[in-house]
């Protein structure tokens, strides 16, 4: 708990206060979404190489659907063969679970953070180099709480959870899907892809209206939006591309 406390809690504690303390007119509401896009900032690595990863994973499909075909009945032989495939691209299809493993403990150190309360600044948190306001404004856009639950947050944040997922999710061409239906992996991997779809979209829109603050919807909707826009400026297909 004292290596949660000293690696995550406290230096995003002091992050949102530092950033609150330098624009205290905005509220709580922009140092969210300051702290949001730093965190981007020192994952992009591990972020752009997932995405990377998903997109390969695409490109893939049709190749990875026609060995699950050949050798449906010789399962050593399609592992064989998918690993060298995977190899010889230098795709790991594991790759992108590791962004959402690492932001697993910022989101909830956030959330204590934020079910802690801001109003009351506890100073025994504080760098010394880190100023204590007396209190801290958490009222967004002159509307929203984010010390407290907010429906429309965690439904604009499920509804880009959504998007995210749709535009970065591993597609099989419509004909293979076909090919191979009666095969049970790509049941499987159809059935994923479905519930990552439609399960983790409806998760956020759950623990958003019953549990989370406002504050970790912003910190949620701002870091998807983030995501959907680094897929769309560094590995998004030109449209000539896309109509060939």
């Amino acid at each position: 708990m004292e290596f949660f406390f000293t690696i995550f809690y406290q230096p995003l504690y002091n992050l949102l206060v530092g950033f609150y303390d330098l624009f205290p007119s905005a509220g709580m509401g922009l140092a969210i979404i300051l702290v949001t896009i730093l965190i981007k900032v020192l994952l992009f690595p591990f972020t752009f190489k997932s995405l990377r990863g998903q997109k390969q994973m695409n490109e893939l499909q049709p190749k990875i659907a026609k060995i699950r075909e050949d050798y449906k009945d010789d399962k050593e032989k399609m592992a064989k063969e998918l690993m060298s495939v995977y190899k010889d691209n230098n795709v790991n299809p594991f790759s992108s679970c590791l962004p959402l493993l690492i932001q697993l403990p910022i989101f909830f150190a956030l959330y204590r953070v934020l079910r802690d309360g801001l109003g009351q600044i506890n100073t025994e948190y504080l760098y010394s180099f880190v100023h204590a306001p007396e209190s801290i404004n958490s009222i967004f856009l002159g509307i929203v709480d984010l010390a407290s639950i907010s429906i429309p947050l965690a439904v604009l944040a499920a509804i880009a959870q959504y998007f995210q997922v749709k535009l970065t999710m591993v597609q099989k061409p419509v004909s293979e899907v076909k090919k191979s239906a009666g095969a049970m992996d790509e049941n499987m991997m159809a059935n994923m892809n479905k519930m990552m779809l439609y399960f983790m979209p409806a998760m956020t829109l759950m623990i958003g209206c019953t549990s989370m603050p406002g504050g970790v919807m912003l910190y949620w909707l701002s870091t998807t939006f983030i995501t959907i826009l680094l897929y769309r400026i560094f590995l998004n297909k030109p449209k000539e591309e896309e109509k060939k």
